[in-house]
């Protein structure tokens, strides 16, 4: 038998990128081949995805944790890594989204529902990607973003166009069987259902969904019994069946009494406005006087059936068990559905399609700087997307990477906001989220410091302007021997004048 499972905690954790290579091309007769490290993969998603074929969220109950595949690492020769795997978790139609604090992420209705639950994390650039004109021969690489991680609420709330409601053993699961396909468990002992019975009923040629809803009791809005669980799953219809059962035996029971209470805890249940729910007192109502196959139930629904009709709601007295009066109830609950599809669709013609545009501020730098007061003292935090993704992408053991994060906070008027908010030379800097920030002890850039050795990633053996074309050698091998010819006429002329002699000269003089 398989567990019905309506609300998971997940826990999902994207993929991390890849980190990038940094690579020196190694070729024979090619000494200086340049920087050839490729960059890395880009973790995997996780991705909700809905599937009419899943009904139950209880495979996340089971296993709450998933993660998807990280991206690979970049390589020498160019070659980048590959992307890790998406994950993706298939969910019921119907399944709401939520976050740790219970805001609504996602509402997954409709069949083609998908939502990117967890981003997976940037590769990082390998150095031939970080090469440039002013930066030939990197000796570093970026290293790769984490994913996303983060816990999550899955809630489903089921898509049907007609509930019933009422008491346990009132017949609901009955009616589910008799109007539908559905072959719900049918028992004479109160809470038989523990879950909600779906099933689809045709009426001449519309065609609608119903839900049994189990458990409502006194109470039920406060958590009693099983109906505080299972309202959530009334929200999304929109025509209500109170289904009576006028069989009773149960001492204070009666019609009029059900209906009142069972309407009670329905106006004290309130629907997530989040997700445009209506309160259910504005629903569709219809009462079903059930159990008329039993002489007394019968005389009784025939009794309460005027009193009801009085209050303005359609009354129907059907038997589940002897099929009585399910045609006549069959088309009304079609009647009104196509009525309340009718004024869904009218609504969403009315209502302009909303769009949000929200442009970057002329002032925005993208991040900002935070002076706190802690036990050990003043710090600047600075917080930002393009910071702290900087810093994760850094790699602190190479002294090349710290610099061109320098650079890249430099440019982006990290120091000068610094200087602006009151900071000194060794003041402590905090960059990331405060559960994981980075801690420096800041020092300004000097303007005459290192900048005099050259840029950071420059190698004077790949500079152009410092390598001799053919046609300069030629040029020079043709000054060399110039100068050696002038050279040897030089000498020729002082030794011929007794500036000086050779060993052989003397040889002869003897």
């Amino acid at each position: 038998m398989t567990t019905f499972v309506d609300r998971v905690v997940l826990h999902v954790a994207a993929g991390d990128g890849g980190h990038g290579v940094a690579s020196v091309k190694r070729e024979k007769f090619k000494p200086l081949g340049g920087p050839d490290g490729g960059n890395g993969g880009r973790g995997g998603n996780v991705i909700l995805r809905v599937d009419p074929n899943v009904t139950t969220l209880l495979d996340y109950h089971h296993h709450p944790h998933r993660k998807a595949t990280n991206g690979k690492p970049g390589a020498g020769d160019e070659r980048n890594g590959a992307d890790g795997g998406d994950l993706v978790l298939t969910v019921p139609e119907g399944t709401v989204v939520k976050d740790g604090s219970g805001e609504v992420l996602k509402d997954l209705v409709g069949l083609d529902g998908e939502f990117i639950v967890a981003k997976g994390g940037r590769g990082g650039l390998g150095n031939k990607a970080l090469s440039s004109a002013r930066r030939k021969a990197p000796g570093f690489a970026l290293l790769g973003e984490p994913g996303d991680a983060l816990d999550i609420v899955l809630e489903l709330k089921s898509l049907a166009d007609v509930a019933l409601i009422g008491f346990p053993s009132a017949g609901k699961s009955s009616l589910v069987s008799v109007l539908s396909a559905a072959r719900p468990k049918i028992a004479d002992y109160p809470f038989t259902t523990l879950v909600p019975n779906l099933g689809v009923v045709q009426a001449g040629e519309s065609r609608f969904t119903i839900a049994d809803v189990p458990g409502l009791i006194p109470g039920a809005s406060e958590g009693k019994g099983l109906g505080l669980e299972f309202l959530r799953h009334v929200e999304r219809c929109s025509v209500l069946v109170h289904v009576i059962d006028c069989a009773t035996l149960e001492p204070g029971r009666d019609p009029m009494t059900d209906l009142e209470v069972i309407e009670r805890e329905l106006a004290q249940y309130v629907p997530d406005e989040t997700l445009g729910g209506r309160p259910l007192a504005e629903r569709t109502r219809i009462v079903v006087l059930n159990k008329a196959d039993v002489p007394d139930a019968l005389e009784l629904a025939e009794m309460v059936k005027p009193d009801l009709e009085a209050r303005g709601i359609e009354v129907f007295v059907v038997s589940a068990v002897a099929h009585t009066g399910l045609r006549e109830l069959t088309f009304a609950m079609a009647r009104h559905v196509a009525e309340a599809r009718a004024e869904i669709e009218a609504v969403a013609a009315a209502t302009p399609q909303r769009i949000v545009i929200r442009p970057k501020a002329v002032d925005d730098s993208g991040f900002k700087i935070i002076r706190e007061n802690t036990a050990d003292g003043e710090v600047f935090r600075i917080e930002g997307d393009r910071p702290t993704r900087w810093v994760r992408q850094t790699d602190f053991s190479n002294d090349e990477a710290v610099g061109y994060l320098a650079d890249r906070l430099g440019r982006a008027g990290i120091e000068e906001a610094l200087f602006k908010a009151g900071a000194v030379a060794g003041a402590t800097v905090l960059i990331g989220p405060k559960d994981n920030a980075v801690v420096f002890d800041w020092e300004p850039t000097l303007v005459a410091g290192a900048e005099l050795l050259g840029a950071r990633g420059t190698d004077l053996r790949l500079d152009e302007a410092t390598r001799p074309t053919r046609d300069d050698k030629r040029a020079d091998y043709a000054e060399r021997r110039v100068a050696r010819t002038v050279a040897r006429d030089e000498l020729a002329a002082e030794r011929r004048a007794g500036h000086w002699a050779t060993a052989k000269d003397e040889d002869t003089e003897e």
